[in-house]
């Protein structure tokens, strides 16, 4: 297996960079340009060389030894001086070393889920807390990088184990084997273990916490959507006009409010008989308010989509639309209950984010989840024992995809793709 390197802290200039290296090389290479090797885990300064003698820099050095590191291989790591000539001198020494190269996106955490260090939906798990940029995606991806949700499906895996067993034994044992032979809390089991499953997959999207609550702005030309969505994004993202059909295409923004992800979306406004170019607009803005979490209706009472907000734009401005029972009357001019509407916009995101200790599942996840659930309620269904043993094994089946025990390389490649190169 090659030892790869990479930067793995940020991007030059910095006060500091840490260039990690992973593989059987390791300490070849930390050696080669440090003149020794360290004791473990233990930091010691060093002169680095390349191959030339020629100093590169007066760094640290760590050596970590497999296979109790990150990767489950040997590791070492040079931490630089953060200039980038600094960093492009020892990395371009590295690439002379023979059996280095230069990893690939992702590749370090790749070869930790490889190696048994992290299973699959902690690897999922991390890969969203690299891109947190929100107190509430930092809370529940930290929480899935330390297998809250491996956890939680180890569990039931061993309980589909022992249901497994129960009915191995009944066929083993029993000349006459049948559902009914077996224990009385046999189908009481399955039930509470559908049950967990079911509870489970009531927990938020994943999607709706790394892309933000999406809030789309719905109502005619005119209406005050795009003055309303700068108000919301405290930005002049959308261009305003009296003139009706202004906004022709999708504007979105995503904004953090109290720490929770928004994507406020704006669009062209919805009537009848608009020319090609603006129908285009409507059609899209149709396909938004399908896709969004909430709508904002500012166009007349009671034409909106269902469960759509009731919102009485344009408040301050004489003979403006009025509605006897909006949800808010706001006026984004003046300001007029604009604080009132963003902070019930964040109540109600915040409903469908996940709480503390609660899951976040992905589509992937929640696809194998409903896939498990769904041979547990043929286990139910089923009078011949043998189809009972089959209908489990496909429930253990989906749990060790979700975790990595049984995955495809497609999976691996379009998880492990979302990292950055040094991770």
């Amino acid at each position: 297996m090659d030892t790869i390197f990479a930067l793995s802290s940020g991007a030059p200039p910095a006060g500091i960079a840490i260039v990690r290296v992973s593989g059987p090389r390791a300490s070849e290479a930390l050696t080669a340009l440090s003149g020794t090797l360290p004791s473990p885990r233990r930091t010691r300064r060093a002169a680095l060389r390349n191959s030339a003698g020629e100093l590169l820099d007066d760094g640290l050095v760590l050596w970590f030894p497999g296979p109790g590191t990150v990767t489950g291989e040997d590791l070492a790591e040079f931490h630089l001086h953060g200039g980038r000539a600094v960093v492009a001198a020892v990395e371009a020494a590295l690439a002379a070393l023979q059996g280095l190269r230069r990893a690939e996106p992702g590749e370090f955490t790749r070869r930790a889920f490889a190696n048994g260090r992290i299973d699959l939906a902690e690897a999922e798990g991390l890969a969203d807390l690299l891109a947190a940029e929100t107190e509430i995606q930092r809370r529940a991806a930290i929480g899935m990088a330390g297998g809250l949700l491996s956890r939680r499906v180890e569990g039931w895996r061993e309980r589909l184990l022992a249901l497994s067993a129960h009915v191995e034994a009944a066929l083993d044992f029993d000349d006459e084997a049948d559902v009914g032979r077996l224990s009385a809390a046999f189908g009481a089991e399955i039930e509470s273990l559908a049950g967990d499953l079911e509870d489970a997959l009531r927990a938020p999207a994943a999607e709706t916490l790394r892309e933000g609550f999406r809030v789309a702005l719905a109502g005619p030309p005119n209406a005050g959507k795009s003055t309303l969505f700068n108000a919301l994004v405290e930005n002049e993202a959308a261009i305003t006009s009296p003139s009706a059909g202004t906004t022709r295409d999708v504007l979105e923004r995503p904004v953090a409010l109290d720490g929770i992800p928004f994507t406020f979306v704006d669009m062209a406004g919805l009537r009848e008989g608009a020319d090609s170019v603006e129908a285009i607009g409507i059609a899209r803005a149709q396909a938004e308010i399908a896709r969004a979490d909430l709508v904002l209706w500012l166009g007349p009472e009671g034409a909106g989509p269902a469960e759509a907000w009731e919102i009485e734009a344009q408040c301050d401005r004489a003979g403006h639309a009025a509605k006897s029972k909006p949800r808010y009357p706001v006026s984004a001019v003046t300001g007029e209950n604009l604080a009132a509407l963003k902070r019930g916009l964040i109540e109600e995101a915040a409903n469908a984010m996940p709480k503390p200790g609660q899951a976040a599942l992905n589509r992937r996840q929640r696809e194998l989840l409903e896939a498990s659930l769904a041979s547990l309620r043929s286990a139910l269904d089923e009078a011949d024992p043998l189809l009972v043993a089959e209908a489990l094994r496909q429930a253990r089946l989906a749990f060790d995809r979700l975790t990595g025990r049984a995955s495809t390389e497609d999976v691996l490649d379009a998880l492990f793709g979302r990292f950055c190169i040094g991770k």
